[in-house]
């Protein structure tokens, strides 16, 4: 999974990014201090996997992960070359989901690039200069299609389904606004728009509101006001807690969490929320080599699922011994839990669940 971190200038993105992936990204008081796209791998945690390599006595965990990408702060007129221009938003044409960093606290060591905290003002500024950018490609492909489609009927569905994307920009809206059908889905994702992406607006707060899950906050409740009616998700995060949490062992973290009140950590809110908005589970495998987690698709089938580790046990798939990771851990070891009856052989239909622990039988 791969998201893309966006906001205004001293937002906090860098600062976030660097205690999501701990990459040392360069996080300055000035505009423009991210000028290379930064890249970091985030482990996904998963407490399951550690009860499931002690039960296995596995010699190695391996986690999932998430790409974060951050770019240059962006401001208005991004899309036509302003700041450092339009080049940053080619760098998140690939990714999943965008996160989009928004500033909800006063500080007035802090520059903000309009000299005030309003932020759907920001939102609208950011939102404005992806749609912009959209709309420039769009329009590229229309004017070639149109051309195209006088002679070839079969580019009429994408040739209208363009028009209405691109009627939608014009008019300010998002490309994830305009309704479509299973295949207009898949003919739009290669276009890859930026305003087609799902969206979790991170609302950056002082410490001291983290607790409350900035309930109290003006500035957040705007914000989810305007996700609310635009269908999108909002995490609330403090960057800073975020940036000292980064520096503890798992040990001090817990305890860090427990004195400010907290359950989880951003990281873990934000992954959550990623997970949900873009539909994702994940099934596990184990043994004494490695304990593993593999994310898919919620609603894909097994062989899909076997797909995932490698595409000969999808082609040769037979069965999968499933077993749920509850049920595997209640009886203690794999031979109890088969005694049992609990492991379960199932075929090419079963849709697989999150948490299912599996072993795929299959012949090439």
């Amino acid at each position: 999974m791969k998201l893309g971190i966006v906001g205004l200038p001293n937002v906090g993105k860098s600062t976030l990014f660097n205690a999501l992936t701990s990459a040392g990204a360069e996080a300055a008081n000035y505009p423009f201090a991210t000028i290379e796209p930064n890249v970091g791998v985030v482990n996904v945690p998963d407490e399951r996997l550690e009860a499931l390599a002690k039960l296995s006595n596995s010699e190695k965990i391996v986690y999932t992960n998430i790409e974060f990408y951050d770019i240059a702060g962006l401001v208005k007129g991004a899309s036509k070359g302003e700041g450092l221009g339009n080049q940053f938003l080619s760098n998140i044409r690939e990714v999943d989901a965008i996160v989009h960093v928004v500033r909800c606290f006063d500080d007035e060591n802090i520059i903000h690039v309009d000299g005030s905290i309003d932020p759907i003002r920001d939102i609208d500024n950011i939102n404005l200069e992806l749609i912009f950018s959209d709309l420039e490609q769009v329009e590229n492909r229309y004017s070639k299609i149109v051309k195209k489609a006088k002679g070839d009927k079969s580019l009429i569905k994408e040739r209208d389904l363009l028009e209405r994307i691109k009627k939608a920009l014009e008019e300010g809206n998002s490309a994830r606004e305009v309704e479509l059908d299973d295949e207009e889905e898949k003919l739009i994702k290669n276009y890859a728009l930026l305003s087609a992406k799902p969206v979790i607006y991170v609302c950056n707060v002082e410490e001291k509101e983290i607790s409350t899950d900035g309930k109290n906050n003006e500035f957040v409740k705007k914000v989810r006001d305007f996700a609310k009616e635009k269908g999108d998700n909002v995490v609330v995060i403090s960057a800073e807690i975020e940036a000292e949490i980064a520096e503890l062992s798992p040990e001090e973290k817990e305890l860090f969490l427990e004195e400010l009140g907290l359950n989880s950590s951003g990281l873990d809110k934000l992954i959550k929320s990623s997970y949900n908005l873009l539909g994702l589970i994940s099934f596990l495998t184990t043994g004494e080599m490695e304990s593993r987690a593999w994310t898919i698709k919620k609603g894909s089938k097994a062989p899909q699922a076997a797909g995932k580790i490698h595409s000969d046990m999808e082609r040769g798939f037979i069965k999968a011994d499933t077993i749920s990771y509850e049920d595997l851990i209640n009886s203690g070891s794999v031979a109890v839990a088969r005694e049992k009856g609990l492991i379960r052989s199932e075929g090419k239909d079963y849709v697989v669940k999150d948490g299912d622990v599996i072993v795929f039988k299959f012949n090439v």
